[in-house]
């Protein structure tokens, strides 16, 4: 049974994609595309504003992990 903060951890994470290092590999896209989309020039972009939903925390860490160019950041959500 997960613990109140832990569900908390996993809900206040967003994803971000710096547009200046992104190349277009597409590894966040293929690991993540319930959290990363791909603009017409085949740049990942987030779905919608980056928000994490619960259980996905560590697809969007082995996004992060994955990107060659060091683009996608995982970051706690402030509120």
């Amino acid at each position: 049974m997960r613990g109140i903060g832990q569900a908390a951890r996993e809900q206040a994470v967003k994803v971000r994609i710096d547009r200046d290092r992104c190349e277009g590999h597409n590894r966040c896209h293929a690991l993540a595309p319930e959290l990363f989309e791909l603009d017409g020039f085949g740049n990942a972009t987030v779905v919608a504003d980056g928000t994490v939903p619960a259980g996905m925390e560590g697809k969007a860490r082995l996004a992060e992990a994955n990107c060659p160019e060091f683009a996608v950041q995982v970051v706690e959500d402030a509120g």
